[in-house]
């Protein structure tokens, strides 16, 4: 969801900066703050006891994230850390939700993007929990698809094997034994070591 930013900043949202690589928030952490993503990438993410990495979601440019814990009283289920520099604005928790009581719309859309989030969760479990991993892998690539508007041209994956592993829950011995197979049946494209799909 995206609120303008004249708005947040109206009812006291910071803009801060953030560099490649710097983690947001921690799984298990209090919710006390909006966020929202002025330019920039971020990624939620799980570890396990293995230290394995599992991607909850990838949020770009204009898009929100861990608004769910918000409304509810429970800490972080995932930590956030950005994938790239990136210029973040947030504003405290009872703050927004005054806002979305001063703007309805803000609320319809919230319950939108809730609704669109849980779908996709719903279609990544399905695909995770009853596919083998070249089905994963291409459920997962033919979703970037979609969200691009591209479903006939082949597009660049702008995501490494690590991340394609860690978002279809596969090991990234897996995923590049998978595209490997996959280019020689020419379901996808391998071109200097970029993934075209």
């Amino acid at each position: 969801m995206q609120i303008d930013t004249d708005i947040l900043i109206t009812w006291g949202a910071i803009i801060k900066r953030y560099k490649k690589g710097e983690m947001i928030f921690l799984e298990g952490n209090d919710p006390l703050y909006y966020y929202q993503i002025i330019d920039g990438e971020v990624r939620m993410f799980n570890t396990n006891s293995d230290g394995k990495e599992y991607t909850q979601g990838i949020f770009h440019q204009g898009e929100s994230f861990a608004e769910p814990v918000l409304f509810i009283g429970e800490l972080y289920p995932a930590s956030a850390i950005t994938m790239k520099e990136s210029t973040i604005i947030k504003i405290p928790k009872e703050q927004f939700l005054k806002i979305l009581n001063e703007y309805p719309l803000f609320q319809m859309k919230l319950l939108k993007v809730f609704a669109r989030r849980i779908y996709n969760k719903s279609i990544t479990a399905r695909e995770i929990v009853n596919n083998p991993p070249n089905v994963r892998i291409i459920g997962f690539l033919t979703y970037l698809k979609q969200k691009e508007g591209s479903p006939k041209e082949r597009i660049l994956i702008p995501y490494t094997r690590q991340e394609i592993a860690n978002l279809t829950g596969l090991r990234v011995e897996t995923v590049i034994r998978a595209l490997m197979k996959m280019q020689k049946a020419n379901r996808v494209e391998i071109k200097d070591h970029k993934l075209y799909f």
